[in-house]
């Protein structure tokens, strides 16, 4: 058994060489080139993904992955599916609390709400569309639905592609819409595993009606520079529908082999675009 004595001076033994060590790994550092380390993203815009009806922010899972992995500081806010004026002033407040460039980004109908979002936001820097609606003032949702999207039914037939209910607080008219399960998957899902499908018919969040046809403001596309991916198996948003749009707003056009939820099946090629649009706003 040690003594006392023996124990403690077997302590200050390893201090002292515990301390030699580290002076010697510390002039060691001192004499090798110094890397700086900045925070995630310093250098780079901030990018801010808007969803679109019937979804949440985890369609945009994929894509957040890829840009953080890539240096990127990204954020998906809840999109509110209350309206436009609503889901535009809330999607504008959000972008008011960052204090950096943005690259705003939005699928389907969030290409009409950050068209009215980012109007007069200097902050904002660049618009990447993603098989979204890009209105020009006065254009709606129902407008812009052309001939050949599977949601283009007479009035009478909407019954057939939506649950309607209704929802407190309500502004006369207005109800809360929901895709049939039935007809979610082929319509807004084709081109996804059919589980896949099935469980986004399920979380689907509702588009109040008002949004429908709710007419667009003046467009941030005019003074910002846009972008627009455009997939050519989209059955919402039919391609000839986007890419007209697209050329409207003199948006820089990526083709891509996806269906509307190009975010879900292509994040890779989705992803790709969007830093397109961050190198070209320095």
């Amino acid at each position: 058994m040690c003594s006392k004595g023996t124990v403690r001076a077997a302590a200050v033994a390893l201090i002292v060489a515990g301390a030699s060590a580290a002076a010697a790994l510390s002039a060691s550092a001192a004499s090798r080139p110094r890397v700086r380390h900045h925070g995630l993203g310093a250098t780079k815009p901030t990018i801010v993904l808007v969803h679109g009806a019937w979804a949440d922010s985890g369609s945009w899972d994929a894509v957040v992955t890829r840009l953080q992995h890539d240096g990127y500081v990204a954020w998906a806010p809840p999109n509110p599916l209350m309206g436009l004026a609503t889901d535009s002033a809330t999607i504008a407040d959000f972008l008011h609390r960052i204090s950096r460039p943005i690259v705003l980004v939005g699928h389907s109908y969030g290409g009409e709400v950050i068209t009215n979002a980012a109007y007069r936001d200097r902050q904002v820097k660049a618009l990447v569309y993603v098989d979204a609606y890009i209105p020009a003032q006065g254009d709606s949702l129902e407008s812009l639905t052309g001939a050949g999207s599977c949601f283009a039914v007479p009035p009478a037939d909407l019954a057939n592609l939506f649950n309607f209910v209704p929802f407190p607080g309500a502004p006369s008219g207005v109800v809360d819409a929901y895709v049939k399960q039935s007809v979610f998957p082929g319509c807004f899902a084709n081109g996804l595993p059919a589980p896949e499908g099935a469980e986004l018919a399920a979380t689907q969040r509702p588009l109040a009606t008002n949004a429908l046809t709710d007419p667009s403001g003046p467009p941030a596309w005019a003074t910002i520079p846009s972008w627009a991916v455009v997939g050519t198996a989209d059955h919402v948003i039919p391609p000839v529908d986007q890419l007209s749009m697209a050329h409207n707003a003199g948006a820089h056009i990526t083709e891509i082999d996806a269906p509307h939820l190009s975010m879900i099946a292509d994040p890779r090629a989705v992803t790709s675009v969007i830093e397109q649009a961050a190198n070209r706003t320095g």
